[in-house]
């Protein structure tokens, strides 16, 4: 594909199956982020250049490290077009985050950049201090001020990164500031996560398996979907970290969920074979046997392809796909 000699480019279709995302998130992201195709062939056909792939696969590289959607959309055009290898705004800490642009994001529901870098200062230091009443007390106002996903996406993910990065090289010193944020993010997450009391009824999809790979512990953004899909009424089933294959395998038998989600942090984690495996269980009767929607989530899957797999790359997208089965429709 080449867009100088008049090559007609990758379909919607194609693209998202190359990046791992639904056709309608590709949509969604032209419509608030402006990464749209550069060619429209017949002036309706979508066809993506060799550039255009390159912006979409920065921002995903980007928002799987835990990028805003709207600030990765940026960062990725502005790269493509020769800005350099500026940092995002979003993953700085509080400190570098000074001479960061002021520009307000576009996106619908997202809080201008002053904003969302004053809410990350005012975390990183609470943690810093290891004031847990000043931390409890952000992320309650966070969750209250902008709602689950806007808070995960701009305030409480964006500061786990920046306080991860700024000790990393620490060696054990400051480990204590990182455990503290991240307690008081997952208790932040289930004080709002509300319980679906309500049973299934036979002709309602089943729940949304939640669940990290074999080897993986990080669980926070499992948390955060798992609010989110709660508060949109949607019955889930969160089993955490590491979860054993065989162990994840007869959950999906027994509960016959609508989707089961997959988060794998780093690649060592990341099994495309379990994934694959778990796509093709089934449950049910002879002749109307089902199986589940797979979703991956989480850095450990970029890079390489899951054919016929999901991989939203956002709390928000994660969201949209997973409520799909439902009767939800997407965003």
């Amino acid at each position: 594909m080449d867009e100088t000699t008049g090559g007609t480019g990758m379909t919607t279709g194609e693209l998202a199956r190359r990046l791992g995302v639904s056709p309608t998130t590709l949509r969604s992201w032209d419509r608030r982020y402006g990464v749209g195709p550069a060619v429209r062939a017949d002036g309706r056909h979508r066809r993506w250049t060799s550039r255009d792939v390159a912006v979409l696969e920065a921002m995903c590289r980007l928002t799987s490290a835990g990028v805003p959607p709207a600030e990765a959309a940026r960062a990725a055009k502005e790269g493509a077009a020769g800005a350099g290898t500026a940092v995002p705004a979003a993953v700085l800490t509080a400190d570098e985050q000074t001479s960061a642009s002021g520009e307000r994001s576009r996106a619908a529901g997202a809080l201008p950049l002053g904003d969302a870098r004053q809410e990350c200062r005012g975390l990183a230091r609470a943690a810093v201090r290891l004031d847990a009443p000043a931390l409890d007390g952000r992320l309650t106002s966070a969750v209250e001020r902008y709602g689950l996903t806007v808070a995960w996406e701009e305030v409480m993910m964006p500061t786990l990164h920046a306080v991860g990065r700024r000790w990393a090289s620490s060696g054990d010193r400051y480990v204590e500031v990182e455990h503290l944020l991240s307690w008081h993010v997952s208790t932040a997450l289930r004080r709002v996560t509300p319980l679906c009391r309500a049973g299934l009824s036979d002709t309602a999809p089943g729940p949304v398996v939640l669940a990290c790979v074999p080897g993986e512990q990080h669980t926070l953004p499992l948390e955060a979907l798992n609010a989110g899909l709660a508060q949109q009424g949607l019955p889930t089933r969160m089993f955490g970290a590491a979860v054993p294959a065989e162990a994840l395998t007869a959950a999906v038998r027994r509960l016959g969920p609508a989707a089961v989600f997959l988060w794998a942090q780093v690649r060592s984690t990341a099994s495309f074979s379990l994934a694959r495996h778990v796509a093709a269980t089934q449950w049910g009767v002879k002749g109307a046997r089902r199986q589940p929607m797979v979703v991956l989530g989480g850095p450990g899957w970029a890079g390489r392809s899951a054919q016929g797999i999901l991989r939203p790359p956002s709390l928000r997208e994660a969201l949209s796909v997973l409520t799909f089965p439902h009767g939800c429709g997407r965003a």
